[in-house]
């Protein structure tokens, strides 16, 4: 058995220790909004934070996260739409097919944590994430509007 630590709650998972952070999160725990997108880290549909840090779980085993605190989009906001970045996702209309948005957004979110006012270069450097969409430009605007609100 392997005890996480995913979302403030401790879990037993009874899983290989090499089984990527991703389906021990949609398969044994039914956090699905973390999603499958490529597997092997290049998309960030599957991101999440690991002790603050956004990171592809498809490519994190669950034996070396020890007493890591992982978040996923289910706790960014106690509703689902209070984080001031989902706020700020919706009132730019970000999502199109929707399927990269949740690690879009906690990739946004530590971006945020970690720059509360970044930058154009700052947003390039830290959203690696693939929208098939091209919705690019809102993700920036609305990256921006988060900003913004945060010194409201």
């Amino acid at each position: 058995m392997i005890t996480l630590n995913i979302n403030g709650r401790s879990h037993q998972v009874d899983a290989d220790p090499e089984t990527p952070l991703l389906w021990v999160l949609r398969e044994w725990l039914g956090l699905t909004g973390t999603k499958y997108g490529c597997g092997v880290a290049q998309c960030g549909a599957c991101s999440v934070h690991v002790d603050g840090a956004v990171m592809r779980s498809c490519q994190i085993q669950v034996g070396t996260l020890g007493k890591s605190k992982v978040i996923t989009i289910e706790a960014l906001s106690p509703d689902g739409l209070s984080h001031r970045i989902q706020k700020a996702w919706l009132d730019h209309e970000v999502p199109q097919c929707g399927y990269c948005q949740s690690g879009q957004i906690m990739a946004a979110a530590a971006l945020l944590k970690a720059k509360p006012n970044p930058t154009d270069a700052d947003i390039d450097e830290a959203i690696t994430n693939i929208c098939r969409c091209g919705t690019y430009p809102r993700i920036r605007a609305a990256i921006h509007a988060a900003a913004r609100g945060a010194k409201a």
